[in-house]
Formats: C-alpha cells, structure tokens, sequence
C-alpha cells in the first residue's frame, strides 16, 4: 500500500483519516504544509503553503538570493539557531572553532516499505500479525537527508507512518562529517510548527502518590516548558503533551497527541510567536547535556508518537492506546491476559518469615489470586530501607530454604511466585558499596545526598551492569519465578561518574538511561517468560521506554481508591489499561488515612491489572466473601477489563462523579465504572450516555453484584433485613457481628435497549439516597462510592 506519496520534493504522507505534508522550499529548508484532517491527494499543494511577500519588520531576510524569505515566519520541520529564526531550535551543535551556528539544507531523500531502524533506544516496531494472525499493520518510511556544508554535518530526518494506527512517527540522526570534532548542546526529537488557532495545551502533572493529573491551559504567546531532571522521566511531568482546539471536547473536535519514547530527563516544549505559529518540540531535555561526536560518528534521538483526531480526545487516546498495545509492548505479552497478583507490601512490609508469607499464600490462594509477589525486604540484612541494596543476597534467617523453597511451596499451594527488585540503588551499608564505592554516582570530595537512605549506581559503567545481569541471571534462575516488580525508589543527584572522563560528563544522564535500555534488554531476552512490572516509587518513571522492555507499570505507590480513580484517569489519555498496575490496598489507606470500602477499592483496581496489597488474614468475613466475588467477576470478564476499548465519559476533574467505560473490539460488551467523591444532599437524577456501542444492536444492561456493609447505615438497617440489630452499647457488638457476615447486597438494575439508545437517549441509573428512605431501586454510593455496569449484546443487528 502506498502511504508517501512525493513529487518535486513534497511528500504528502497518509494514514487512514490523517494528512501529514511536507515541502522542500527553494532554500533547501523543509516546510509543513499540513498535518491534519485526510485531504485528498494531488500532484501540487503549492497553494497551502504561506508566508509574507514583502519585506516583514524586524525579521532577517534568509538570503539575497531569496527575495522576501524569512525563518521566523516560517513552519519548518528542522529549525537551527543564527540564520534568522528566533523561535526555539531543535537542533544546537556547537563546531570547533566555536560557532554555533548551523543551517541545514536538503540533499536527498529515500521513501521505503517499513520501518526506519533505530539503534540502542526502544521505539515503535512493525507488527506483521495480531493475536489472530491477521495482517496487522501498513508501515511505509520517509527519510530525508540534510546537510550543513559549513560544518560537514547531517541531519537525517527520520518518518514512519502506520496507516491503520492513524499515527507517524518521528526520530532524526546526527552524523558527524570528516572536518572535526562538534558538540551537540540540543537534539530533539521532533520540530513540528501549526498554525495558532485558539489552542489548549494538556498535559499529566504530578508528584509522589498523585502522578497523571490532567492540566490544561490556553495557549498564549511565550514559551512553555515540560520537562523532567531528576534523571528519569518523573512524574511531574509526564513525557506526553496534547493540543487541542478550545472547543474540542472527549469526542468531538480536533486534537494532536505526542508521546516520546523515552525514561530519561526529557524537555516537551510549546512556543506560540507573534505570529501565531506554534512550535512543538519533544526530546532529550539539552539542560546539563552535551555529546560529543568525533568525525564520522553518528548520535541517535528517541522516537516520539504523533497523533491526530477530529473525534475528539478519546479517539486520540485509543490511537496511542492501540499502538502501545501492538507496537511498542514486548510481542509475547501482547493482549496476553494478566494473572491477579497479591503483594506483600502492605501486608508485612519488612517484617515477615517463610511461615507468614505462607500463610498468606494459602488465604490468597483461597481468595482466588493467581501470583503471589514477594516484595522488599527478602535479602540479607534488609529489615529497613537503610542497608543491603546492592548485595542482592537471601536472607536465611528469614527464609531459611531461600527461594527455591520458598517458590517451591508456594507453587504447591497452586500460586505462581514473583519477586521484588532495585537493581539500580545501592546501600552504603552493604558489603558491594564497601567493596566497589566507586559504582556509587556520587561527586569527589562532595558528601553525596541521599534518597529513601539508598545511593545509584553507575549504569554508563559496563562494569556495573555486567555485575548487575549476572546477579540477577542467578537470581531469577534460582527459583520457578513468573514475575519481577523492578523498582527505582529516588531521583539522580550528585551527578558524577568515576567511569566516564571529564569531557563526557555531560553526557552522563543519556548514558545512564542507555545503560538501563542495554541491562534490562539483556535480562527480558534472557528471561522472555517472566512478566516484568516496572516501578519508581510507583509514576516516577511510567513511560513508553519501560514499557518497550516491561509490559506493564505499577501506576502510583498510592492505592486509596479516591486519589487513584484521578490517576488512572489522567494517565488513560495516553497509557491502555492494559499497562497499569492497580491495586485493593489497605483500609484505611497508608497514603490518606481514608476509609474506602472493599467494593470501591475494587471497582477502581479493576480497571487494570489487577492485584490485592493489604493483610488478608486480617479481613473480616464480610470482606473475604467480596473478595472471592470480585476476583470470580474479574476472571470473567478479564479480558475486556485489559483491553477493551477506552472512553472517559465524565472527569473527576471537573465534577464530584466520573465515569468511564470499556468495550470490547466486536461492539458486543462494555463495562461502565461510575465513582462519586462525596455523598451529596437530596441529589439530581442522572443520565449517563453510553459510547462505543453499535447502533443497532440489542444490549442488556445490568449493575454488578455488589454488597454493603450494613455499618454504613446505622438503625436504619432495621428497615432492611429481616432482624433488628442495635447500634450501641453492649448489644452493638452485635451489630458488628452481624457486618463483619452478612452481605447486604446493593440495588440491582436491569434493562434492556438498543445501543443508540443507549448512547443518544442515554442509561437511567436509579437515584441516590436522599434521605427519604431506602429500597431495592434505590442507589446508596455514599462518599467515595462506586459501582460497575455490565453490558453485553442479547441481539447483534444483521
């Protein structure tokens, strides 16, 4: 299929309902035409390209032999600094005389099937069959060749397009020439110029257990920043940002995405100049970073996603949603359901031996988990976060059989068994840092600032990583495990290494992150059956990098239902379900203190990878009975939990409920999530409107079972069950009792009607309590309550 389409050196390139052309100008300079909209394709678009025809104040005429050209007022997919454009650049190489000015001119251009090669990065790959075998993917590449003859040095603009994905992607390489040595001061990925049109600018904010909140802000003249330098990508600012037209909404109007590929400091940059273009920029972040390119040597950017709709913002997240799913995540995990997981974190924390971690292996298994995950705390010496990592040996005295006996066990109980790893941190109370100070990032002379008590090693240190892949190799191949949680638990201060020279050091931050890509590659090649989950500090590292290697992420280190269901909806923008590590935690919760009920706990968990993280043999039956009921109802219908088809209904960021839905590829189920912040007075009925749905389908529609503890309502239980239970005094043990056993179940609705009903009409869920009484058609949510849908089709149309 031909997607790029080129004439006279204009290439219009095409993906199912996207455009994207640009153009060779006379003065060698690239120029975007549109990205946008599918237009037809024709021999010239001349006719949409723009700029002034007279001389512009203030601006610098490019060339006397150019009449009336300008950089500044120019959209350009490559812009460098000193030749008359002051808008920022996206490429800044300081030569060896000390210039630092460039300019970079056409010189050729190849359009092959496929995609272009990137080495030493994770990035997007062609995938020639889905899960059924069917041909998955078109990809054809576009690269162009640029040359700046002054300095001897090329610029190879790098395009692939994935025409059933709707989304192109962009990366470019740096070769030196054969004159002498330069300096690379910036290198993004990616320079794209729109027009200015009324635009909002969104992206995910945050920090430690509140990662992926959603910001938006209008656009204005200036330079905007998002960026990260803490040495991974961070969860203040998420490497994604999205432009959208004022009045674009979930699912109506335009809207551009852009997602680099990429775990370290990265920069997203926004600029709107007085003439209303906007430019766009994504890539390594150039503060604190230089590379040096020795003669006919060449330098690498990451890869960003660009994608675009007019569908409105929930059609943008289901093109990155579906790329990430079948071009980035590792081929044997691809729409390969996940197991449920229990983690002892919140269970035990240090604390435990063989014989509680057994125990709770046996309630786990009783409840239905599948996994069962050991986390920190498991080798010599670690009864805190103060000492041990590094040293990455079994702790015998609490696990005298070490794990083989561990794993061996807990596999004869019937659950799979799964570790927790740091490999990157190191404890200055362990036997390695006292041995090997040196692998520590740390500055001569300088006493080195500490992170939850733990130092970082040096990972541009080959020395250190083949340390790190032969300790793991043995550990992971010690026992039957079936997963690994890799954490990273502090950001990269003190930046120093005692491996590179001192011309290098710039260059620190991108070597680390590609000696974490070579580790961790090795050790998934090696070990391709075990499901890696990675983790910093939960969201301090959640990028499409990881996932390239990792198929999944623990979301954020916060499991409180309320704060998590905001989380988990900033992060669905770009990030599919099927990535996001979500866990039951504890009640109340360790991060607010907050009570949540198991069954919203639940609710919110289930729209992940599901997992439980809290003392199972402490739960009251009541809890244990749910339990065993939820973990039957997720089996079930795991499958579209992981990875059904997205779509936001209603945001918790802009009212007291959201909502949110999956549907399954074939149209014929959906699960709804509805979840309220707090219970409200005497509230308004509410219509909430389906998507995804076929129209001419019949569905039936349904409320999950769910169950109430009857503490919730006080005396007024006596209107409800068929005894009277006291709620004070001696006599309110019994009413203890009686909620620790009995499930008191919730409202149960039932319809029936056609999917464009559904979606145009809307579904009528029963109303709140408002005080004047309870009954089975009667929703009580209460605050920070929720409920899930089930929807499946009775009657396909023909």
């Amino acid at each position: 299929m031909k997607m790029i389409y080129e004439n006279n050196k204009e290439f219009h390139l095409t993906t199912d309902k996207t455009s994207y052309i640009i153009k060779v100008l006379p003065s060698g300079h690239i120029t975007n035409l549109h990205y946008g909209r599918k237009i037809k394709h024709r021999e010239n678009f001349d006719s949409l390209y723009q700029n002034f025809n007279t001389p512009v104040g203030l601006e610098v005429n490019y060339s006397k032999y150019i009449d009336d050209f300008t950089l500044n007022t120019t959209k350009l997919e490559l812009s460098t600094y000193g030749k008359g454009d002051f808008k920022e650049p996206s490429i800044h190489i300081e030569m060896e005389n000390g210039s630092r000015v460039s300019d970079f001119i056409y010189e050729s251009h190849k359009i092959f099937q496929g995609k272009y090669k990137i080495e030493g990065l994770p990035h997007t790959f062609e995938n020639t069959t889905d899960q059924k075998g069917k041909n998955r993917d078109e990809v054809n590449s576009l690269e162009i060749t640029m040359y700046d003859e002054n300095s001897d040095v090329y610029v190879i603009l790098q395009y692939s397009v994935f025409y059933y994905k709707d989304v192109i992607t962009r990366s470019c390489r740096i070769v030196n020439g054969e004159r002498g040595i330069i300096k690379i001061h910036k290198a993004m990925s990616m320079n794209i110029d729109l027009t200015h049109e009324d635009c909002e600018l969104i992206t995910l904010e945050g920090k430690w257990i509140r990662e992926k909140h959603i910001q938006k802000q209008a656009l204005s003249k200036g330079v905007y920043y998002l960026d990260s330098k803490r040495g991974v990508s961070g969860a203040d600012h998420n490497p994604f940002m999205s432009i959208k037209k004022k009045n674009s909404d979930e699912n109506n109007g335009e809207c551009y995405g852009f997602a680099l590929i990429y775990s370290g400091n990265h920069q997203g940059l926004v600029e709107v100049n007085p003439h209303e273009i906007i430019r766009l920029q994504m890539g390594i972040n150039p503060f604190d970073f230089s590379w040096t390119l020795h003669k006919e040597e060449g330098f690498q950017t990451p890869e960003v996603i660009m994608t675009f709709s007019y569908e409105g913002l929930n059609k943008l997240s289901r093109n990155f949603h579906n790329i990430i799913n079948n071009n980035v995540i590792p081929p044997q995990w691809q729409h390969k359901e996940r197991s449920i997981i229990f983690n002892s974190w919140e269970a035990v924390g240090f604390d435990f031996n063989e014989k509680k971690l057994l125990n709770l292996a046996r309630n786990a298994k009783e409840l239905g988990m599948e996994l069962f995950v050991l986390d920190d705390g498991w080798f010599r010496g670690r009864n805190d976060d103060t000492s041990s990592l590094g040293d990455w040996m079994v702790d015998d005295k609490k696990l005298p059989g070490g794990l083989t006996q561990l794993c061996h066990r807990i596999n004869e109980i019937g659950l799979h068994f799964g570790l927790w790893v740091e490999p990157e941190m190191i404890s200055e109370k362990s036997e390695r840092y006292r041995k090997h100070p040196e692998w520590a990032i740390k500055l001569p002379n300088r006493e080195p600032s500490l992170g939850r008590n733990q130092l970082i090693l040096d990972m541009t240190n080959p020395e250190v990583r083949e340390y790190l892949y032969k300790t793991l190799k043995r550990i992971f191949s010690s026992s039957n495990i079936k997963y690994v949680k890799w954490d990273m638990n502090r950001s990269v201060t003190d930046v120093y290494s005692n491996y590179l020279e001192s011309w290098k050091q710039m260059e620190f931050h991108h070597r680390y992150v590609l000696g974490v890509y070579e580790l961790i590659g090795r050790i998934t090649k090696e070990f391709p059956h075990i499901l890696f989950e990675s983790c910093a500090s939960g969201g301090n590292r959640y990028d499409l990098g990881m996932l390239y290697y990792m198929p999944q992420t623990w979301a954020s280190d916060n499991t409180d239902a309320g704060e998590r269901m905001n989380i988990q909806y900033g992060a669905s923008l770009l990030y599919p379900q099927s990535t996001l590590g979500a866990h039951v935690g504890s009640n109340p919760s360790l991060q607010t203190l907050r009570n949540n009920s198991i069954e919203s706990r639940f609710n919110v968990a289930a729209f992940g990878i599901l997992g439980y993280e809290l003392d199972i043999t402490k739960i009251s039956n009541f809890e244990g009975k749910v339990i065993k009921k939820q973990i039957e109802f997720y089996k079930k219908h795991r499958k579209l939990f992981q990875f059904g088809e997205f779509y936001r209904i209603k945001s918790p960021f802009k009212s007291n409920q959201s909502i949110l839905m999956v549907v399954s590829e074939d149209k014929n189920e959906g699960m709804i999530g509805y979840y309220q912040k707090l219970q409200e007075s005497n509230m308004t009925l509410e219509t909430i409107k389906l998507k995804g749905l076929k129209e001419d389908n019949q569905y039936n529609l349904y409320t999950r079972e769910q169950f109430m503890n009857i503490e919730q309502f006080g005396e007024l239980i006596n209107e409800f069950v068929p005894f009277e239970v006291r709620t004070n005094g001696l006599k309110g043990l019994v009413h203890k009792i009686v909620s620790d056993n009995y499930l008191f179940k919730g409202e149960n609705q039932r319809i029936e009607a056609y999917g464009d009903e559904l979606m145009y009409a809307g579904f009528k869920p029963y109303p709140q309590f408002n005080g004047g009484g309870y009954n089975e058609k009667v929703r009580y949510i209460g605050d920070f309550g929720s409920r899930i849908y089930y929807i499946r089709t009775n009657r396909t149309s023909k």
